[in-house]
């Protein structure tokens, strides 16, 4: 390990920022230090510039890829290298904000059919039950679900920018994972593979695309957007934004009210279903 790397490392685990923004932003630099085979740190912001621009120009990749990289950039030169940003400016590109696709309560159903396997349904049902990110399903432990009839919630140990929450646990997902536990190869991690490690997220994201098509499913988007369900459909079912917040772990009231533009007006939950129990919800495929 390069001392730049190491600088850049000691620097991210000293803020606490997740592993999964740890190597994407070491991944990042070690990426623009191929391009041009010298050590970031003699870079000139005009190089940096240049490398942003060949990103978007020569390798085609999207503006918000583009944006982590600049925010890896920004973070390596104004924290770790101690550059002024008017100094060494990084610019950002203006993202147009666009409105994820949503699955019917329908096209769920169908895509838990159509999963290979018992654990990729599982893991699914609770992104989609929780609200959770793949990162945090994939890291949750049999230790994590809390079960008492006075508690019943799931503990998010690795939430994102490693702030911990709970999230909920509902009484159709609570036998469901039980009976998970006692079928699984481990009594620590709560989704693993066949070597008893935990559920990479890329391979959770490659079981949702064949689910995906295996149902026929036609809507983009990724793993993903069984949260934006989950926060779409518990609003739907009279749930009150901030209370979604806060089991989504936004900080900002302002991220969660973007689902307020999702939510179907014509929707009419069922009232012998408790809000919060989504996978009750769910029809018949």
């Amino acid at each position: 390990m390069t001392p730049l790397r190491q600088q850049m490392t000691d620097a991210m685990l000293q803020r606490g920022f997740a592993a999964g923004t740890r190597n994407k932003y070491i991944g990042a630099i070690e990426r623009m230090a191929k391009y041009y085979w010298r050590n970031p740190a003699t870079y000139s912001a005009d190089e940096v510039q240049a490398y942003l621009l060949h990103l978007v120009k020569e390798r085609k990749v999207a503006y918000s890829t583009m944006n982590g990289t600049a925010c890896a950039c920004r973070f390596l030169y104004e924290v770790v290298l101690g550059y002024e940003r008017e100094a060494f400016h990084v610019s950002m590109a203006k993202v147009p904000s666009v409105q994820p696709e949503i699955l019917s309560r329908l096209e769920i159903a169908r895509l838990f059919a159509a999963c290979f396997t018992p654990t990729q349904r599982m893991l699914m049902q609770t992104i989609y039950a929780t609200g959770l990110r793949v990162s945090e399903a994939c890291a949750l432990r049999v230790k994590d679900i809390d079960s008492a009839p006075d508690r019943m919630c799931i503990r998010v140990e690795h939430g994102k920018g490693g702030h911990a929450r709970h999230t909920i646990l509902s009484a159709t997902l609570l036998p469901l994972l039980r009976a998970h536990v006692r079928a699984s190869k481990s009594r620590d991690w709560l989704f693993c593979d066949r070597s008893a490690q935990p559920v990479d997220p890329r391979s959770a994201q490659a079981a949702y695309y064949g689910a995906r098509n295996r149902a026929g499913i036609t809507k983009s988007g990724g793993i993903h957007i069984l949260r934006h369900d989950f926060a779409t459909h518990l609003l739907e079912g009279g749930v009150d934004l901030n209370t979604i917040r806060l089991l989504l772990g936004h900080a900002q009231i302002g991220t969660t009210s973007r689902y307020l533009r999702m939510v179907n007006p014509q929707m009419r939950p069922s009232k012998d279903i408790e809000p919060f129990d989504l996978l009750a919800g769910l029809p018949t495929p």
